[in-house]
């Protein structure tokens, strides 16, 4: 009987992690690739410009300039905001795969990915 309980036990705490999986709660830019571009271009100007000040200067003001452009020249990437099982939300970048609203995701390392089998909110 001890080994029934054990066994019902183990399959319901191996089943419920997919329970528990992270949610998608909305679409956010993602101008990452804009500001890296923009510090470097800055570091490099303001370096030649300004010397090593200068340098960090441009850098930061590139780092800024450089996200606002991509974003309004309409050239943003695919972001999400996350909500974790344990209710902490956090954003994360995805520039191969698209996600839903509601899609239930789990955490690979700094990416998310689908999990299978998962039914989104709105029952597709």
């Amino acid at each position: 009987m001890k080994a029934i309980r054990t066994l019902v036990l183990t399959i319901t705490l191996a089943g419920s992690g997919a329970l528990q999986a992270d949610q998608i709660v909305a679409e956010v830019p993602d101008n990452t690739g804009g500001a890296v571009a923009g510090s470097l271009t800055g570091l490099l100007l303001g370096g030649a410009a300004g010397g090593p000040i200068g340098a960090l200067v441009g850098a930061g003001a590139g780092f800024f300039a450089g996200g606002s452009v991509q974003q309004s020249a309409g050239l943003s990437g695919n972001g999400y905001l996350v909500q974790g099982d344990d209710g902490a939300q956090y954003q994360v970048r995805s520039p191969a795969a698209e996600f839903s609203v509601g899609q239930q995701v789990e955490r690979d390392g700094i990416r998310v990915r689908a999990v299978e089998g998962a039914v989104l909110a709105d029952g597709r």
